[in-house]
């Protein structure tokens, strides 16, 4: 009978246990799902090397073209190892779900003890109940933990999403404003070898030389920060889709996308950002793990330790007795009250990290979407006002040059201007696609990085212009 109680108790455990088992995918569709819905770009999980194979021909295929903010996303969604690595914490929190699903393997034990020609045998055969009793809770709780991993991958690619955009347009505006920074630098060597030439036949004030002689150097130094800028930009590009290429083997395009014929209408920001951040929902999860953790610290509290065992026992020349065992903690020390202390207040930081996370969330979307709409009204308003009153200006001075009513020296400066004030809307133009980028993160997935706010740029030559 015994031998019937103990075969029918191991069947029912082997059965728990088989309910539990790693999926094919390793948890990873729903995360390729929420990113294909919020940024429209696939990304992949390389588990094996043909993964990794697959992965290199998509990237080197996009490389042969120039790599738009749009490729770049593309390509750091699948070729980012950062991102590869926190994908590999899917299969982490996986293992930890299924086997919290699966039942401690039984124990047995075997005792033989011989003296004067007497010998005794003793077989135990023991199961953790605990661990079956308190297995729903266990299950819910890793669950929990299991959804947080999948959110978290998911966070983590719209980040890197959002850094590969930034990263683009900021490599795309920096090469084009070393292009026009070289403009500069042609007018002003022009300029300054006429002032030579003339002072030294004595035709031109040795303080006018001088003063074209400064506008040559500070160009100089210009196109070197430019061009310094520029390789930093296009480092962290690199960087970003996960190349191992060196930076100038990546081909960008020749300027920046246009502006939208109107920016986005976003009515409620910051209900749109509290209903879709995942970092929000992340908060929300982990206030739910803790939920089960605290009760699972209850139902625990006084006794965690249940073993069940059955037991036979042989002497020489004495029939086997049969009989079970059973193994319970006794809470004599420790009443559990600390356990269930530190719980609860993991329970009230989880809560009040919820909270943080709603008002953070709130206030990124609101500071996100007015940077938005300023950036496009900067920019907007370089591009139509600004840069064509300049070239109205330069225009007009080739005429009055051409009627010599201004000197050479003057219409080179009034080059000098309007190519900064061609750079100026490039920076305006950057900005607006920085900010776009910042205010689709805010919308959609972590928090926006820092240094959102727009600020005033050395070598803006015109003024700030009323936004309304």
């Amino acid at each position: 009978m015994e031998y019937r109680s103990c075969a029918a108790l191991s069947l029912a455990l082997a059965v728990l246990a088989g309910c539990s088992t790693l999926a094919p995918e390793g948890g990873f569709a729903p995360v390729a799902a929420t990113v294909q819905e919020r940024v429209g770009g696939v990304t992949r999980l390389l588990r094996t090397e043909e993964d990794a194979a697959s992965a290199r021909a998509f990237v080197n295929g996009r490389l042969m073209d120039p790599v738009t903010p749009d490729a770049a996303v593309e390509i750091a969604l699948i070729n980012n190892p950062a991102l590869q690595a926190r994908y590999a914490d899917l299969g982490i929190a996986e293992a930890q779900l299924v086997q919290a699903g699966r039942v401690p393997n039984p124990r047995f034990s075997f005792s033989h003890l011989g003296s004067g020609g007497a010998l005794e045998i003793e077989r135990r055969f023991a199961v953790d109940v605990m661990s079956v009793l308190v297995m729903p809770l266990t299950l819910k709780l890793e669950r929990g933990r299991f959804d947080m991993a999948q959110t978290m991958a998911a966070a983590e690619a719209l980040n890197v999403a959002a850094e590969a955009r930034r990263a683009a347009v900021s490599a795309i505006a920096a090469a084009e404003t070393v292009r026009y920074h070289e403009q500069v630098l042609i007018a002003a060597e022009a300029s300054a070898e006429l002032a030579r030439q003339m002072a030294a036949v004595g035709n031109w004030p040795k303080v006018s030389q001088m003063r074209q002689q400064v506008f040559h150097a500070d160009a100089i130094a210009q196109i070197a920060r430019a061009r310094n800028a520029a390789a930093l930009a296009r480092e962290r590009l690199v960087r970003v889709l996960g190349l191992a290429a060196t930076p100038d083997a990546v081909k960008l395009p020749e300027r920046l996308p246009d502006l939208p014929a109107q920016p986005r209408e976003v009515p409620d920001v910051a209900a749109t950002a509290l209903a879709q951040r995942l970092d929000v929902r992340m908060a929300r999860q982990g206030l739910d793990a803790t939920v089960y953790a605290l009760g699972l610290t209850r139902a625990t509290r006084f006794v965690n330790v249940f073993d069940l065992a059955y037991k036979n026992k042989s002497d020489a020349g004495v029939p086997r007795r049969n009989g079970y065992e059973i193994e319970i903690e006794v809470p004599i020390f420790d009443w559990g009250d600390a356990k269930l202390a530190k719980a609860e207040a993991i329970y009230r930081q989880a809560a009040s990290e919820l909270a943080e996370a709603s008002g953070t969330a709130q206030s990124e979307a609101r500071a996100a979407y007015e940077t938005y709409r300023t950036a496009y009204a900067v920019a907007r308003h370089f591009r139509d006002e600004i840069v064509p009153l300049r070239k109205r200006i330069a225009d007009e001075n080739l005429l009055r040059y051409n009627g010599m009513l201004i000197s050479v020296f003057e219409l080179l400066a009034d080059a000098r201007e309007q190519v900064m004030s061609v750079n100026a809307a490039i920076e305006a133009q950057r900005d607006f696609w920085l900010a776009e980028a910042d205010l689709q993160t805010a919308l959609i997935g972590g928090a926006a990085p820092p240094g959102m706010a727009l600020s005033p740029r050395a070598g803006d030559t015109a003024a700030t212009p009323s936004v309304h």
